[in-house]
């Protein structure tokens, strides 16, 4: 049997390669994969504008996606075969203080990561460790199933914000992140829950999902002091300043985004004076996955409406070209090998 994937050579530079499927090794499972998400990280490693230190080329990318297990290595239950399932992306060690606290997105280890700095899912077959899996309902949805890493990324901000009932809460960017953070915070009952986004055909989506105000960048500046709790999105260069100007004094401002050098910096006279507090959230520990799975078998998210365009692996080059490129009706850009 053969089993295909996407590797990105170096940035610029991809080809589609054909060979045997990987073998587990001992605690490993080996997935099929059904649907893989492209993000602005994989197009980041794709133009080469990543990190150098969060990737490592050649690579197979693919960090958001779906499958059903197809074979297991030495020392995992043959009961997971056939299982729908999805995975987390950091290789967390389970074993350093930050791991044993339950903190697996902060393994002092250091970063190793499925689809950057090992092989991902943009590919016929992905390998990773059992002990990553969170299976999934017998009847899921895989093609929705693929958008589970974002949403549990979401779910770690969300969690993070403690969001209560009746408060004032803004998202700001309304992308998959933003879009599924809504659908999150729309469930803990707010007073208020607005979307700041420059793409309004975005931000009206949002009214659909839960959100009672669609606003534009341009309205900051009129609601500052506003929001009990503002959940950051977007990672552009003005964002994360923006974003603490909406919080009111006291309240809270959690960063997803994953911002570049150059970025405005946060004004830390605003930021003392009123008493703020500010977090960010890279990636997801193992509870916000399990959080972020729960919601989705019990519908309380559905990822479905956000997918706009599925291509096959041989259509890579035009699907990745298609994230980020500003085309508002461009959401959830999907690989779907099968």
């Amino acid at each position: 049997m053969n089993s295909r994937a996407i590797v990105v050579e170096r940035p610029g530079s991809h080809r589609l390669v054909t060979g045997p499927p990987p073998e587990p090794g001992p605690g490993e499972v080996v997935v099929r994969v059904a649907a893989a998400g492209i993000c602005m990280s994989d197009r980041e490693v794709y133009d080469g504008h990543r990190d150098p230190a969060y990737v490592r080329y050649p690579v197979i990318p693919g960090h958001e996606w779906s499958g059903t297990v197809e074979a297991v290595g030495e020392g995992v239950g043959t009961g997971l075969l056939g299982r729908r399932t999805v995975a987390e992306g950091f290789r967390s060690c389970g074993a350093c203080e930050r791991c044993r606290s339950g903190d697996t997105s902060l393994c002092a280890s250091g970063y190793d990561e499925t689809g950057f700095t090992r092989p991902g899912a943009f590919a016929d077959h992905v390998a990773v460790p059992a002990r990553l899996l969170h299976p999934l309902a017998d009847d899921a949805d895989l093609r929705a199933a693929a958008l589970l890493e974002p949403a549990a990324v979401v779910a770690s901000a969300v969690r993070a914000g403690q969001a209560g009932a009746g408060e004032r809460v803004a998202v700001v960017g309304a992308g998959t992140l933003g879009l599924l953070a809504v659908q999150l915070l729309a469930a803990a009952s707010p007073g208020e829950l607005a979307v700041f986004d420059p793409r309004m055909e975005r931000a009206v989506q949002a009214l659909e999902f839960g959100a009672t105000h669609a606003r534009t960048p341009e309205e900051t500046e009129d609601l500052a002091g506003r929001y009990d709790l503002v959940v950051e999105t977007a990672g552009a260069p003005s964002t994360a300043a923006s974003s603490c100007l909406l919080a009111r004094r006291g309240g809270r401002v959690i960063l997803t985004g994953i911002f570049t050098a150059g970025a405005t910096g946060i004004d830390l006279v605003h930021l003392s004076l009123s008493q703020l507090t500010v977090r960010s959230v890279f990636g997801a520990p193992s509870s916000a996955w399990a959080f972020a799975v729960r919601a989705f078998d019990s519908g309380l998210i559905d990822p479905r409406p956000l997918i706009t365009h599925e291509f096959p692996l041989e259509r890579f080059g035009d699907a990745v070209a298609l994230v980020g490129g500003g085309d508002p009706k461009t959401g959830k850009v999907l690989l779907r090998p099968s």
